[in-house]
């Protein structure tokens, strides 16, 4: 299953060249994941109070065309990988009025504990585990 948030670029997101600066590509991936990981029924929030956190570990951005002040961009999200020790977003940036991506990329996180200890999410929190590959799956 695939979400998609809408951004409208700010002024202050581009650089001197009036373009998107390479640093903000990465915020609106975490915009998005956020809007999926509550679409599949859970936040971060409610994740952290039971002890799970999700560093992030790899990072992967692709620009292939560009943003400018004011355009409306679509991020659309999906995970690519799962495991019990790790989840995979792949994500795509779009101008509103296009059909091909602007930016492609993907962020890979670890399920961890409070102390940043790996977890295997499947083994402590099946429930959990079971409703985000529910999300994979589709």
């Amino acid at each position: 299953m695939s979400s998609k948030s809408k951004i409208t670029v700010r002024y202050a997101e581009t650089d001197q060249m009036g373009i998107v600066h390479n640093s903000v590509y990465p915020i609106w991936y975490e915009v998005a994941r956020t809007d999926f990981i509550k679409l599949a029924g859970i936040s971060y929030t409610e994740m952290e109070k039971m002890g799970i956190m999700l560093p992030l570990i790899e990072l992967k951005c692709k620009f292939i065309g560009a943003a400018k002040y004011e355009d409306e961009l679509i991020v659309a999200v999906k995970i690519s990988e799962l495991s019990p020790v790790k989840i995979e977003f792949s994500y795509e940036i779009f101008k509103e009025s296009n059909e091909k991506p602007i930016n492609t990329g993907y962020t890979l996180h670890l399920w961890v504990n409070k102390d940043f200890r790996p977890i295997n999410l499947k083994k402590n929190f099946p429930a959990l585990y079971e409703q985000i590959a529910k999300f994979y799956q589709l």
